[in-house]
């Protein structure tokens, strides 16, 4: 059969990554200046996704299969940096989650979702553009059970 007839799939809004086929996160421009250098900033356009792959350099893509690597970020981030924030609001990471696991009690979580619930820009200051609840649940769980 010829592939002029073939009729293409419609896309569902999500996006993988060109390089280790992860489910992006997609990512307003508000997010893209803040973290993407000036001179790479260009190759995404207005919306693009965000690879939270820790092993993957791929920080950003688009559609078009454009990247931008981790190293071409203005700051580390989240899960990319284990020694970056994970709360890009508060400033919570993995030392604090890790503490919160040593002490046996999730203070800092609870403190922090706390404050989320009033104060959070998660949209404009996470790097993947969403809430840091479930990457902090779920460290906080995988650090708890490897205990």
């Amino acid at each position: 059969m010829n592939k002029a007839f073939v009729r293409e799939p419609e896309s569902d809004g999500r996006a993988f990554c060109p390089r280790c086929g992860a489910l992006g996160s997609p990512v307003e421009h508000q997010v893209l200046n803040r973290y993407v250098r000036p001179e790479s900033r260009s190759m995404l356009g207005d919306t693009a996704w965000f690879c939270a792959f820790p092993r993957c350099d791929v920080a950003y893509f688009n559609l078009f299969d454009a990247v931008v690597s981790a190293a071409e970020l203005t700051a580390p981030v989240y899960p990319k940096d284990l020694d970056a924030p994970i709360c890009a609001c508060f400033g919570l990471n993995y030392d604090d989650v890790a503490a919160d696991v040593a002490d046996g009690v999730p203070t800092r979580l609870r403190a922090n979702m706390d404050r989320a619930k009033t104060a959070a820009r998660c949209e404009q200051l996470a790097a993947d553009g969403r809430s840091c609840a479930g990457a902090l649940q779920e460290l906080y769980l995988r650090l708890r059970g490897a205990r």
